[in-house]
């Protein structure tokens, strides 16, 4: 089942249209109320989400889903009209599996579900419960938590996840190729400053614990307590 969050009528119906004409079953929602009141029924294995909505913006239901342990890995594709560069970044920060900006071709849509929904199906489940330690910085993968020294460091989803993957491999570098699969599930580098941005906040609010992110030259960073090359 796709769930599809927009508030234009002629919009959702022809995305509807295309999914269904590709054998896909769908629930169309015209604003976060309907689509909420949909998720209570039963968990999609996809959602089309769109971000102008009346009541609550695509963002902030992004963010909820996110948050909520049983919606957590739900597959999302923002589709919009906002095309800058900081708004798909915002959007894939907060954990969307995919940006389709409006407007877009019905092979492309398509294709972009299909691609994300075999990622999903490939996707191996994460373990049950872990905890992960370096120094002062702490990681709880049940509660997806995070402590640094005890006191709690609020992250984004991607944020979390960057630190997650450092936190997988201290004293390994990750080249910025790996970092960009991994963390964001795309092979494209023309999109690798997205790494650096992400970086330098992680280390802010980590604050002096976030100095052990070091930079390796022209490869990519590795959580360390060696010195960096910046």
């Amino acid at each position: 089942m796709i769930y599809i969050v927009e508030d234009d009528s002629s919009i959702r119906e022809l995305e509807q249209y295309a999914l269904q004409s590709n054998g896909y079953e769908t629930t169309g929602c015209e604003d976060a109320a309907s689509f909420w009141a949909a998720l209570r029924s039963g968990r999609p294995d996809l959602v089309i989400l769109d971000v102008m909505l009346p009541d609550e913006d695509g963002y902030q239901i992004l963010a909820k889903l996110r948050a909520d342990p049983a919606c957590a890995a739900t597959p999302v594709i923002m589709v919009t009209a906002k095309t800058s560069e900081i708004d798909v970044v915002k959007g894939l920060d907060h954990g969307a599996d995919d940006y389709l900006c409006k407007p877009f071709g019905i092979m492309e849509f398509i294709s972009r579900v299909r691609a994300v929904l075999r990622r999903a199906a490939a996707a191996v489940p994460a373990p049950a419960a872990s905890t992960l330690r370096f120094g002062d910085i702490v990681l709880d993968d049940v509660s997806r938590t995070v402590r640094v020294g005890g006191v709690p460091v609020e992250l984004t989803f991607k944020e979390y996840a960057l630190l997650h993957l450092f936190l997988e491999h201290p004293e390994e570098v990750l080249a910025r190729e790996r970092i960009m699969k991994d963390v964001w599930d795309t092979d494209d580098l023309l999109e690798s400053r997205t790494i650096d941005m992400h970086v330098r906040t992680l280390r802010q609010k980590l604050g002096a614990a976030g100095e052990a992110i070091r930079t390796v030259r022209k490869v990519g960073y590795k959580l360390s307590t060696e010195g960096s090359d910046d």
